[in-house]
């Protein structure tokens, strides 16, 4: 029988405790010295390109997933390796049996995409753009490219294999302690989008499928949370740099793997925003300490996970006499089942492990994924909100499941239900699972959710999934082909930095300049418009940077349209602080005239003797209502009822001058 005295939500708390977790916020770097914490990054980024990798239809072209042409449905299956042995990912996913849907649509797709024809020839344009990138990075350019078949059986690739080729190898990006190394850079065709995912049935839209992309793979030389986060960043910004990527939601997607000591590699995949890295990075650490520390209470009562075993018995929900609650909608909708025992386990399926997540979720995780049974098709002895501490089954319910499994103090339950196909397979994946528990932290792939935790997507794969791609023939990358790129790489990222520091332009514009690749732009209107690097910084970084954010566009807008903005200014003899009220109107409206937005912003053309020539009335008027009887109170006001019509027309400095020197003779 389970201890009377044990409570499963202030064993959570008791264990977050023991392993002594604390927020990212709360966090410095000898937090992670402590824990060993390392880290890498596997950068997949879309390249703009007309076609697909592999063949000749257009990219770009997204539709709803409930708007195609045809459907057709695959099972999946493994295949052996060169070496005959089967990667592990690929069992797992057959153990799944899925039904793969894929929604076709005539304009985006052909037969390659549904592997009834072979690949076309490369997309040299992709090629090219992914070699330019491997000179950035500093990476040893291959000198034949060998495109791989990397197999997918959870059937994001309808062939079962994704094309991959190795572009570069080495290199490194600087952070801002320290360089990073690069292990390899790949160019690959991307995967189908998903649509759902429920029960045995996964559907997919092939849209995205073949859109040519490159694959940065870092070394494990970030130490810290924040250092993956700016090891992410310097590789958008160098990506960028070329103007050849596509940009917007899912063009590019990280991968982050981390380890602490003891621990081991577990890739965190599918980031999709860099702001999450840290936070999710910290929590994956302490995860892998949990695992480690349930790990030694394990082995303190067993010497091995050969010496413990699952036992499970059918279980007849008439016999609980059950009138409501969870067990009699199982009765009414007629599933089998099963309650299973899991020997010396109490306390550990209510073992923090994530915040707000306990190692019973690591289990139903894994019953979602390789079962297919959802909640709350299973539940367990320990499981809780952590809200309010509610059960799921009453505790007169459970005692009733114990001497069925005839348990023993100290052991934990779990109850299933389903059919009976899947219930085996439950069983088999908690005994694997619980097994796994002996040893630490399991090697997996795990999906990133927005909160900062993880949840269980499916086993790390091995090199076992790699083999050659027999339909394609080995592609030379000759020297003349490398140098005539090098001489169009443009400026690094690093040295990018150094001239916005040289500018005094505010750091806190970088990323978003950067990001969006305006550095040359900014260095063009500078040149030819003889502007204050500042300002023209500042305009971007900031006031760009609002407008984007408050303003939605009629119709596309093309940043060089800005230069077209300050050329029109230059030619009108015009002040460039008008450039903060044509903004808005030009974002919103690209294909308006300026002349037509300066009508709109109200803009008057006057002489700075004229707009002087409205002072003194404002000085009586400021006499009369002011309360703050001060000069630069004084000016202050004025200035506020001058800018609307000096802006355009004259400095706000050189005005404000002006006034103060009449405020004070």
């Amino acid at each position: 029988m389970l201890m009377k005295n044990f409570d499963a939500k202030e064993n959570y708390i008791a264990t977050r405790e023991a392993i002594g977790y604390v927020s990212r916020n709360k966090s410095n770097e000898s937090v992670y010295e402590k824990l060993g914490f390392k880290s890498g990054l596997e950068i997949h980024q879309q390249l703009h390109t007309d076609k697909k990798l592999f063949c000749r239809c257009p990219v770009g072209l997204y539709r709803d997933g409930d708007d195609y042409d045809a459907e057709l449905i695959r099972h999946m299956r493994p295949t052996l390796s060169e070496l005959g042995e089967y990667d592990g990912t690929a069992l797992m996913e057959f153990r799944t049996k899925k039904n793969i849907y894929y929604r076709i649509k005539d304009e985006s797709a052909c037969t390659y995409d549904i592997d009834d024809t072979p690949p076309f020839p490369i997309n040299k344009n992709a090629l090219d753009i992914a070699i330019e990138v491997g000179l950035l990075l500093g990476a040893s350019i291959v000198g034949e490219l060998h495109i791989t078949r990397k197999q997918y059986l959870d059937g994001s690739i309808p062939a079962g294999f994704q094309r991959t080729a190795i572009v570069g190898v080495g290199g490194e990006i600087p952070i801002s302690n320290k360089k990073i190394g690069i292990i390899q850079l790949s160019i690959e065709e991307d995967s189908c989008r998903e649509v759902s995912d429920i029960g045995h049935d996964r559907v997919y839209t092939t849209d995205r499928l073949g859109t040519p992309l490159i694959e940065s793979v870092t070394q494990p030389h970030m130490t810290t949370p924040d250092e993956v986060a700016e090891a992410a960043h310097y590789l958008r910004f160098l990506v960028r740099s070329t103007g050849k990527m596509r940009t917007g939601i899912g063009a590019a997607r990280e991968d982050v793997n981390v380890s602490i000591t003891g621990g081991t590699r577990v890739e965190i995949k599918g980031v999709a925003h860099i702001r999450w890295i840290p936070e999710l990075t910290h929590i994956e650490a302490f995860r892998q300490k949990a695992l480690l520390i349930i790990s030694d209470i394990l082995k303190k009562k067993y010497k091995s996970a050969d010496n413990w075993a699952i036992s499970s018995t059918p279980i007849d929900t008439a016999s609980l006499k059950i009138t409501g609650g969870p067990l009699a909608l199982i009765r009414a909708q007629k599933y089998n089942v099963t309650a299973v025992n899991l020997p010396g386990f109490q306390g550990i399926l209510s073992h923090f492990t994530q915040p707000g997540k306990t190692f019973g979720n690591e289990l139903s995780d894994r019953l979602k994924v390789i079962a297919c049974l959802e909640k709350p098709n299973h539940v367990h002895s320990e499981q809780f909100t952590v809200e309010d501490n509610a059960p799921v089954i009453s505790d007169e319910h459970w005692k009733v499941i114990r001497r069925e499994l005839k348990s023993k103090d100290g052991d934990a339950q779990m109850l299933i239900w389903g059919d009976e196909r899947d219930t085996k397979t439950a069983l088999e994946t908690i005994e694997e699972r619980c097994r796994m528990a002996f040893d630490g932290v399991p090697n997996e792939t795990r999906k990133a959710l927005t909160n900062g935790t993880t949840l269980f997507e499916r086993v790390l794969p091995g090199a076992d999934r790699m083999y050659p791609d027999t339909d394609s023939a080995p592609i030379p990358i000759e020297e003349e082909q490398i140098g005539k790129i090098r001489e169009i790489l443009p400026v690094s990222v690093e040295n990018r930095l150094e001239q916005l520091k040289q500018w005094s332009i505010p750091t806190d514009t970088y990323r978003f300049i950067l990001k969006k690749n305006l550095v040359w732009l900014i260095e063009n209107i500078i040149s030819d418009y003889d502007l204050p690097p500042k300002f023209i910084g500042t305009f971007f970084g900031h006031t760009l940077r609002f407008v984007e954010r408050t303003v939605t566009p009629s119709a596309e807008f093309n940043y060089y349209a800005i230069y077209g903005l300050f050329k029109f200014i230059h030619n009108a003899g015009l002040h460039h602080n008008i450039s903060s009220l044509m903004m808005p109107e030009l974002y919103a409206h690209p294909k308006m005239v300026f002349d037509s937005i300066l009508d709109v912003v109200g803009y008057k053309k006057r002489s700075k003797s004229d707009i002087l020539k409205h002072v003194p009335d404002l000085r009586k008027k400021f006499a009369e209502i002011g309360i703050t009887k001060t000069a630069p109170a004084e000016i202050n006001w004025i200035m506020g009822h001058l800018r609307k019509i000096a802006i355009g027309n004259v400095s706000l400095k050189e005005l404000s001058d002006a006034v103060a020197g009449e405020v004070k003779s």
